[in-house]
């Protein structure tokens, strides 16, 4: 597929779609392109810290933010130790990040939680772009191939067998910056990160099909560098990629960035072979390996 530069701009426009540790090591890795990098980030996590807090105050998941947040800080301070900080103890703030009770905090004192991330933004000299993927309370539900629903985030994680499908409940409308930022895009990046839970979310929410479906923009998959645990574990690279493509209306992945050939893959897909593993982590992208790749792929588009 040709994809076709904007003319409107000589700068290229990022957006990496995902969640958790994910995004936030793409995001971190394309920092120095700041604010034309956007991270559309999902919300519909109900475990841990996050889900406590949605559990007794509503609202949207906090964890994935807070997570590409604390990776982008590049200026340690006050603020970001703050930030980073994780209660220990018997009590009930046992396990509770500040940094979640502080974007709580601020989204109940704000009109809108893009409002309370922008205010973290600039307290932690974040330059990049942070959009929730929508602004409205919602979590991950599955079906399961004999038609069992089963809902929240953790037990699609624990599902024993590849979902029939997946869906967000309620059909919450996708944050209009996330949707602007697509139509401007140059280049998508999809995961890496957890498949079913970090970067399916987004794409379900109709506003982005759409979106996605008439880009222009180069849409590169990136994959993991080992296998995911949980049902997403048990799928191919190419039931990936067909859930992805079924969830942008049709519209065709065009790069997979990946560290290894892969043999069995439909020739329609250009394959950007890169050694993008850690020397510590095997299993974690390197920023700076990544930041290379993306590069590469930002410049030939």
């Amino acid at each position: 597929m040709s994809n076709t530069t904007s003319l409107t701009s000589t700068t290229p426009k990022i957006v990496a779609i995902g969640g958790g540790h994910g995004l936030g090591r793409i995001l971190s890795a394309l920092s120095d392109y700041g604010e034309d990098v956007t991270g559309i980030v999902t919300t519909t996590d109900n475990g841990g810290s996050t889900g406590r807090i949605r559990a007794c105050q509503g609202g949207i998941a906090w964890g994935d933010m807070r997570n590409c947040l604390n990776q982008l800080i590049t200026e340690p301070s006050v603020g970001s130790m703050i930030f980073e900080y994780r209660f220990r103890g018997n009590g009930e703030l046992d396990g509770h990040n500040l940094g979640n009770l502080m974007l709580k905090a601020l989204d109940n004192l704000s009109i809108r939680p893009l409002d309370a991330i922008n205010l973290i933004r600039d307290m932690l000299k974040v330059k990049t772009q942070i959009v929730p993927m929508s602004e409205h309370p919602a979590d991950l539900s599955a079906m399961t191939p004999t038609g069992e629903i089963i809902c929240g985030e953790t037990s699609v994680d624990e599902l024993g067998e590849i979902p029939q499908r997946l869906y967000v409940e309620p059909a919450v409308p996708a944050t209009k910056e996330a949707v602007s930022a697509i139509n401007d895009a140059d280049v998508i990046l999809l995961g890496p990160g957890s498949f079913l839970t970090s970067v399916m979310p987004v794409l379900l929410l109709k506003e982005v099909e759409l979106a996605l479906k008439k880009s222009q923009a180069t849409i590169v998959f990136i994959t993991n560098l080992d296998k995911e645990k949980g049902p997403a574990g048990m799928m191919s690279l190419e039931q990936m990629l067909h859930w992805c493509e079924r969830s942008m209306g049709g519209r065709q992945v065009d790069k997979i960035l990946t560290d290894k050939k892969l043999e069995l893959l439909d020739a329609k897909y250009d394959q950007c072979v890169e050694d993008l593993a850690s020397n510590n982590h095997e299993w974690r992208h390197d920023r700076d390996k990544l930041k290379q790749a993306i590069d590469r792929i930002v410049e030939a588009r």
